[in-house]
This record gives C-alpha cells, sequence and structure tokens, in this order.
C-alpha cells in the first residue's frame, strides 16, 4: 500500500503544470511589433520563422555568426533591435553565439519547462521572437552568465 501511495504521489507532484503558470507566461508578452502569423511567415525565411516565432533551435555550429569575430551589434531578425554587443560575445564552445550579457531593456526572459526543467528563455522585448536560453556557467571573470543564441535569430550590423 506505501508503495503504491509513494508511486501515485510522485506522478501527482512530476505532472502538475498550473494554469497559473501558463497563465503568467502569457500576461508578460506585451510587445510593441506585433504581426500576424502570415505576416511573419512572409518576412522570414522557415528556419528564422521555426526559431523565432515557434521557439525552435537551429542545429549546433550552424550559424556564420558563431564565430564571427568584428565588432558591431548583434540585432533581432525580425525587428532589428539591438541585443547583444560584439565585445560581450565569446566562444563558449557550445555552437551557438555566446554573449555575457544582453543590451539592458531590449531582452525579456521568462521560464521554459519543455524539457521537463526550468530554464531561463530570451526573448526580444520588442517583438517577442525566441531567441535561446541563458545559463550560469558562462566565464567567471565577467558575468557568470552564458547567453546561448541562436544565430539565425539574430542579424550583424558592423561598428562603422
Amino acid at each position: 500500500m506505501k508503495k503504491i501511495f509513494l508511486i501515485c504521489s510522485s506522478i501527482i507532484l512530476f505532472t502538475c503544470n498550473t494554469s497559473a503558470q501558463k497563465k503568467n507566461k502569457k500576461q508578460s508578452n506585451k510587445y510593441t511589433v506585433v504581426k500576424t502569423e502570415a505576416e511573419w511567415k512572409a518576412q522570414l525565411t522557415d528556419m528564422e520563422f521555426y526559431v523565432l516565432r515557434k521557439a525552435g533551435t537551429e542545429r549546433a555550429f550552424s550559424s556564420p555568426l558563431n564565430k564571427n569575430v568584428e565588432a558591431g551589434i548583434y540585432a533581432c531578425k525580425a525587428c532589428n533591435t539591438p541585443l547583444f554587443k560584439s565585445e560581450h560575445k565569446y566562444d563558449s564552445g557550445s555552437g551557438w553565439p555566446s554573449f555575457d550579457r544582453e543590451i539592458k531593456g531590449n531582452v525579456n526572459f521568462s521560464t521554459d519547462y519543455n524539457l521537463g526543467y526550468a530554464r531561463t528563455e530570451e526573448h526580444c522585448a520588442t517583438c517577442g521572437g525566441h531567441l535561446g536560453h541563458v545559463f550560469n556557467d558562462g566565464p567567471t571573470n565577467t558575468t557568470g552568465k552564458r547567453h546561448c543564441i541562436n544565430g539565425v535569430a539574430l542579424t550583424f550590423i558592423p561598428k562603422k
């Protein structure tokens, strides 16, 4: 009887997903650039749409921006909002462009449970486009953060 109780309790504990969690994520999504799905599909490539609008992930090491070392700004591919500065970019070895900090106010954060555990998801603060995730395993001599960003979600603007 104890085993059945423990199994049932475990199942209930690990499958709890309250509507308050879902509601909270939706309430925080107030963006100045809002388009229909059809408008986003017309503007973005299939991969850009998949990542930015459907919270997908590009294949590791597939972005040319991963190895980019030029000075400039990394902006949102969907709305051109500046998101990251080149001086905060570093090679994390993860296969995605990585930064130790964002441009304050231009990136929003939410909690993502898609893999069964909490991760901090990053979105463009202007259009809500999915960028990637932030982790606490970045350079200890700076912020300790690793903003692991899909290169396809970014456009690079070289410094003039």
